[in-house]
């Protein structure tokens, strides 16, 4: 089993903040456009064969097309200082 990130070692030590991001993450979550994203993300993952298996993550490209990627690195590219979020 992975270690705790910092992140996650907070949010055990912090029960009113933990509670806080459950409550803004449940409302993002159910946004309309969160739930198309991650509808289409699920119809391609059971077109492909992929649903429910774990492993690779599909990425959005620049183009809109979807690909098979690492999910380390697939949901570490956050545009952080102005970068792209597709790859």
């Amino acid at each position: 089993m992975a270690a705790k990130s910092r992140t996650a070692k907070f949010y055990a030590k912090n029960p009113e903040a933990r509670a806080k991001k459950a409550a803004y993450d449940k409302k993002a979550n159910a946004k309309p456009e969160s739930k198309r994203y991650r509808a289409e993300l699920a119809r391609a993952r059971r077109k492909r064969g992929m649903m429910g298996k774990g492993g690779a993550d599909l990425s959005h490209t620049k183009n809109g097309k979807l690909v098979r990627e690492a999910p380390s690195k697939n949901r570490a590219r956050n545009g952080a200082n102005g970068k792209s979020t597709k790859k």
